[in-house]
């Protein structure tokens, strides 16, 4: 009998996705990936997740309100960039909408305006074009919206 890597049953797949979900909130894409390296057979996948949805192991709408949550206040990430994300990990446009709505507008706004103020004061050497360039391109790709950074780099200085 060969015992070189069985594929689980959906009980015991079911165990160790629990404790998946458990320390992390998951997406379903997560999920999903995590089956096939658990080598579960296809057939098996929709039952596994509908279960743990039933559990409250798996729910996508707190998914994204915690990713959304994680990844502007630790990362400073902007909307545009974290909705991306969401989309990249097959989220619901309801999910990202829900998660994104949770984002204070006022500290939305303090942290647009502290990174760019700071980022604008890095670059003390450049010729005035070239700093509200550089800030405006860092400001871009953390996901800020254009509007929202045009508003704020004509208030720097």
């Amino acid at each position: 009998m060969n015992t070189s890597k069985k594929s689980l049953n959906t009980e015991q797949a079911l165990q160790k996705l629990r404790h998946y979900c458990g320390y992390q909130e998951r997406c379903h894409s997560e999920v999903r990936d995590k089956l096939y390296k658990l080598e579960v057979g296809k057939k098996d996948h929709d039952a596994i997740i509908a279960s743990l949805i039933k559990e409250g192991c798996l729910d996508e709408e707190r998914f994204a309100i915690a990713f959304t949550l994680g990844k502007f206040r630790i990362k400073q990430w902007g909307k545009q960039k974290i909705q991306h994300a969401l989309m990249q990990k097959q989220v619901s446009e309801y999910s990202i909408n829900k998660g994104l709505s949770k984002i204070k507008s006022d500290e939305y706004t303090a942290v647009l305006k502290k990174l760019a103020k700071d980022k604008y004061a890095s670059l003390n050497q450049q010729q005035l074009v070239v700093r509200e360039r550089k800030t405006m391109d860092y400001l871009l790709q953390k996901g800020f919206e254009p509007e929202l950074v045009n508003g704020v780099l004509a208030g720097i200085e």
